[in-house]
């Protein structure tokens, strides 16, 4: 699979106070405080006043324990409290009830939330299965084209957002979409499935690419009428392969410039931009394509507006055609994680929908699939 970070591979930063799996230390927490008061009430000839702590072992095991392990603390804790040579339940020093009472709280709280944990997993598997049926992971070849991408969606917990992308292959050539719905997140999931089902649809049966667009642009049309003013749009980039020939066709809905990597150079394919999708413009002002001859080992590579409208903290935008010339003679994967890590260190805070599509056709006469093609089969070898 050559999508990073796609369905089912979202990377998560959250630290475990914000929900991630508490880390080991958290686990040794309870044992280690046990042995620490059972040590020092032992080697202490008098009575320590540290018998309060033991309250604190159930505690911490409902961080990190299921229920049963929590009661085992807590009888541990409530024995120890009754063995004299722990000298641990001295008057004035500890409440034996008290602390029993704790534990008995602390075993249902662990109860409560190993019930939820197991709930949210559940529900968790069913999205993912749900979300991975709307955007599957990108393979590594369609026909004759090389494919590598990247996606960030915006929303944590979430593994598809607005942005969408999609590389199919049918009687008309190996096509290729990338576009942004209006919104990001799970309250945009509905509006990029139907725009994709459209899509793969168009791979087959419709033979102009200009007419592709169109039908996507119906899909949104026909779903935002009954609702009024419902302002349901995106910005969408075909591009087509066709067979037997060393070009690429491009229609642009409003989207960001395609870029051409040629060499060590990153060129800005320009586009006679037509309206977005789903406005109902296309009747008046319909999109035109582009035809680009392509010459050996040239890519091609997509991004949507997640990468091009980042800003840093001057409030400029990221560089896109400049940034990318640095890493243009990379092989794709690598490509697509070093443009990523460069945008994380250009804009830390990152609040859109990230996407980039790397595709390198193999032309007529290529045998091994061109200069970029070998060096990404070197690197996935």
């Amino acid at each position: 699979m050559s999508t990073k970070a796609a369905p089912g591979q979202r990377d998560d930063h959250r630290g475990w106070l914000q929900g991630s799996p508490p880390p080991r230390w958290v686990r040794l927490l309870p044992p280690l405080l046990l042995v620490s008061v059972c040590v020092a009430g032992l080697a202490s000839s008098e009575p320590p006043d540290i018998g309060f702590l033991l309250g604190a072992i159930p505690s911490l095991a409902v961080l990190s324990y299921g229920p049963l392990a929590t009661a085992f603390f807590g009888a541990v804790v409530v024995v120890l409290l009754n063995v004299p040579a722990m000298q641990l339940n001295h008057p004035g020093n500890a409440d034996l009830l008290t602390i029993g009472f704790i534990a008995v709280l602390s075993v249902f709280v662990s109860l409560v939330r190993s019930r939820r944990d197991a709930h949210l997993v559940t529900v968790r598997s069913v999205a993912e299965a749900a979300q991975l049926a709307v955007l599957p992971p990108l393979p590594d070849r369609v026909g004759p084209v090389r494919c590598a991408g990247l996606y960030r969606p915006a929303q944590q917990e979430t593994l598809v957002g607005g942005d969408f992308f999609d590389v199919r292959e049918g009687p008309f050539g190996v096509r290729a979409v990338m576009g942004d719905v209006q919104g990001h997140g799970l309250s945009a999931v509905g509006t990029v499935a139907a725009l994709l089902g459209a899509f793969r649809e168009t791979v087959l049966d419709q033979r102009d690419l200009e007419a592709a667009a169109a039908r996507l642009d119906r899909r949104l049309v026909v779903d935002s009428a009954p609702v009024d003013h419902a302002e349901l749009f995106a910005t969408a980039l075909l591009l087509e392969f066709p067979p037997g020939t060393d070009a690429v066709r491009l229609v642009s809905c409003g989207h960001p410039y395609p870029l051409l990597l040629r060499g060590a150079k990153a060129f800005e394919l320009d586009t006679e931009q037509g309206p977005p999708l789903g406005l109902g413009f296309f009747g008046i002002s319909p999109p035109k394509g582009r035809t680009v001859g392509l010459e050996p080992g040239d890519r091609l590579f997509i991004a949507s507006d997640g990468v091009s409208e980042s800003r840093d903290a001057s409030g400029a935008f990221y560089p896109l055609p400049d940034r990318l010339a640095v890493f243009a003679e990379e092989p794709s994967d690598v490509l697509v994680d070093h443009v990523w890590e460069d945008l994380v260190r250009f804009s830390p805070s990152i609040s859109d929908d990230v996407s980039v599509l790397v595709l390198s056709p193999r032309l007529r006469g290529e045998r091994g699939g061109g200069e970029a093609e070998d060096a990404d089969a070197g690197a996935g070898g």
